[in-house]
């Protein structure tokens, strides 16, 4: 009995121990065999990458970004998380240094680009293009700019006495688009930008905001009546970087590819 006892033991013992072993080994294999993690967002089909669509930021690096007037990536106010590109609220009072407009470290002239966007209260930024850095002169005063705004909100803060140009997708202080076309607060929202031989549309969601061409009767007359008129070398460049604007409050960005035309 006894002997029949241990040998019992014996086998209760080696059968668990190689259970064991071999839940150690599934587990090692599985998580050899795990995917490497991809960034929320990032995604090219392959049908875009036969069209040539490329990423200028793809949730891992800003390596094709820099500051607007400078040779670096801004060391604070801009931040990668979670696979967004993220300007942070700014602080109160703003440090030297904090965030600042970014811009492309590549030229384009003609193109199409696509971004998703997340506003937060009183987000304001845009998408600004055929960018001309020059020293000591905000980027506004040359590149025209697609319109990112919390458009709510600025509507009852009356801060803009005339909201007609000044809501998400409007070409910025020039022309309005015919609806407001931006999800719900806290819903992410697709930006299209195309630009080709002085021939722009902005998109929203799919739809069409504007449509304008750089440098015609149309275009002039519509400059001359903005705050734009002053500055001479407003939309004039025929190719440039892209920016995104810091307006001291949160914008997150994502799965910003571009395509040349």
């Amino acid at each position: 009995m006894k002997n029949q006892l241990f040998a019992f033991c014996i086998l209760t013992i080696s059968f668990f121990s190689c259970q064991s072993g071999q839940s150690e080994q599934q587990a090692s294999t599985t998580n050899e065999a795990a995917p490497a993690a991809t960034a929320p967002g990032a995604s090219l089909t392959e049908a875009e990458k036969a069209a040539g669509w490329r990423f200028l930021f793809d949730g891992q690096n800003t390596d094709q970004w820099r500051a607007y007037g400078g040779a670096a990536f801004p060391a604070q106010g801009w931040s990668v998380e979670n696979g967004e590109l993220v300007i942070q609220k700014s602080p109160n009072p703003r440090p030297e240094g904090y965030g600042g407009d970014i811009i492309t470290k590549e030229s384009f002239s003609n193109f199409e680009l696509t971004l998703e966007f997340l506003l937060s209260d009183t987000s304001n930024s845009g998408i600004l293009y055929l960018v001309q850095e020059e020293k000591g002169v905000p980027i506004w005063h040359n590149a025209p700019e697609y319109q990112i705004l919390d458009n709510a909100t600025y509507e009852k803060m009356d801060e803009v006495p005339d909201m007609a140009t000044h809501r998400t997708c409007d070409n910025y202080d020039l022309q309005a688009a015919p609806a407001d076309y931006l999800q719900p607060m806290q819903e992410w929202n697709t930006a299209r930008l195309i630009v080709n031989n002085g021939h722009v549309e902005h998109w929203l969601n799919g739809s069409k905001c504007v449509e304008y061409q750089l440098g015609s009767p149309e275009w002039e007359a519509m400059v001359k009546k903005s705050k734009f008129k002053d500055y001479p070398g407003y939309g004039r460049a025929k190719q440039g970087p892209i920016g995104l604007q810091d307006h001291d409050h949160e914008v997150r960005f994502r799965n910003i590819k571009i395509r040349t035309l």
